[in-house]
């Protein structure tokens, strides 16, 4: 392998040949990434189950087409999303309709999903299926026993095994969850295997689809979500003085990950390149970081070594921005720390697609791609108020033309989990 396809550490460069969205502005790269330029919200009222005396009944949830997303539960909707952004993405890279398994896409696939549980509708109809004995835990569990639907939905690394299958990937599929930064773990995995020589391509794909009663109960009471319920387009309002929490949100990306040698023997467009991934974790807090974001600092400086880089060659940082007031934070506390006083501009898609959980990180590295692509920042919106003690290029409310060679892209998750990813142009 020559030299211009391989990095600073000899290792292969890692090319992005395919993109798929789908997120509350809509389904596919040319609506979402036009509603994003144009600063455009995509929350909205909850109308797939009853909000009453619920503190928050904002969300940024997905309408597909001909169907009753309302009926699924997670699992579902995540492999659904998944589904829909990869056959996208698949067909961006130009590779086939999706095959038999292990013969239509030549690598891996790295899934990056919520964990699943047993929901509500499922436990209710559990506990009918144990009647007319009370529902104790015997009874429950005799009741369960056969029931091959529910088995399906509850078993993690299902979703993975029937989204392989449909898409034809190679060996067995990886599915991971590391809360918020979900989506960024899985692309890190899709990188590390084409860098090590186990794969010549991977599919990469963040998806969530957790928008249902039960998890929304459980963030709010961490108080963790807006309850700027009146005004939904308004309520997600990330470095902002006013800011008050995050809005729930779903959707997925997947990213076609081939090391450049691959993508150009075979002829396909360069999209552009994870050039690198940092990850560090401070085991702190279930929810918190560390105050001293020693975790958070790390991690972006371990993505900006990894590719080679000095601070100083980032041109934007796609934001975790999430709204609430610790994580926005912390994350300038982290700017500052890495960048000092010459940060670059920085701005959050979650001001108008909400947080989307696991899916995160996959889809906010697809708008970075999309920023090298067409020059351009996206905003954040909602900026009304400036917080005097975020001190950040915001870009506030109106995207913006500038010269983007390299993207630091950042996802913070619960646990301390954090994942950074430097994202940049094809070399000439």
């Amino acid at each position: 392998m020559s030299a211009a396809l391989r990095d600073h550490a000899g290792r292969p460069l890692v090319a992005v040949t395919g993109i798929g969205l789908v997120t509350p502005l809509g389904l596919g790269i040319v609506d979402n990434w036009a509603a994003l330029r144009a600063g455009r919200s995509g929350i909205r009222r909850i109308t797939r189950f009853p909000t009453d005396h619920l503190r928050t009944t904002i969300a940024g949830t997905v309408d597909l087409p001909n169907e009753d997303t309302g009926a699924m539960v997670s699992a579902q909707r995540v492999t659904r999303y998944a589904t829909l952004a990869a056959e996208e993405a698949l067909a961006t890279a130009g590779f086939g309709p999706s095959g038999t398994r292990g013969g239509g896409f030549p690598g891996p696939l790295m899934l990056g999903m919520p964990p699943v549980e047993t929901e509500w509708p499922y436990r209710f109809a559990l506990a009918r299926r144990a009647a007319p004995n009370a529902p104790a835990y015997p009874a429950l569990v005799e009741a369960a026993a056969r029931w091959d639907e529910l088995y399906e939905l509850a078993a993690f690394a299902g979703v993975g095994e029937r989204l392989a299958e449909r898409l034809g990937t190679r060996g067995a599929p990886i599915a991971i969850s590391t809360a918020c930064a979900t989506g960024a773990s899985a692309i890190q995995l899709g990188v590390e295997a084409i860098r090590r020589g186990e794969a010549e391509a991977a599919l990469a794909i963040g998806a969530d689809g957790t928008v249902q009663p039960e998890a929304l109960i459980r963030f709010s009471l961490l108080s963790a979500l807006s309850t700027r319920n009146d005004d939904p387009a308004r309520a997600a309002r990330p470095f902002e003085k006013t800011r008050d929490g995050f809005v729930m949100s779903e959707g997925a990306a997947c990213l076609v990950l081939e090391s450049l040698e691959h993508a150009r023997a075979r002829g396909a467009k360069v999209l552009g390149l994870i050039r690198g991934c940092g990850e560090k974790s401070d085991s702190f807090h279930r929810t918190r970081s560390n105050p001293d974001g020693g975790a958070i600092i790390r991690a972006m400086r371990n993505a900006i070594e990894d590719a080679g880089l000095e601070p100083g060659a980032i041109d934007y940082v796609n934001a975790h921005g999430t709204g609430t007031p610790e994580n926005d934070k912390m994350e300038t506390l982290g700017m500052r720390a890495v960048f000092g006083e010459g940060a670059p501009p920085i701005s959050s898609n979650k001001s108008m697609i909400g947080h989307t959980l696991s899916a995160a990180g996959a889809i906010e590295a697809a708008f970075s791609l999309l920023a090298l692509r067409d020059q351009v920042l996206p905003p954040t919106i909602n900026h009304e108020e400036p917080d005097p003690a975020i001190t950040l290029d915001v870009v506030p409310n109106a995207a913006r033309p500038a010269k983007v060679t390299n993207v630091l892209s950042n996802s913070f998750g619960f646990g301390g989990q954090n994942v950074c990813l430097v994202i940049s142009g094809e070399p000439a």
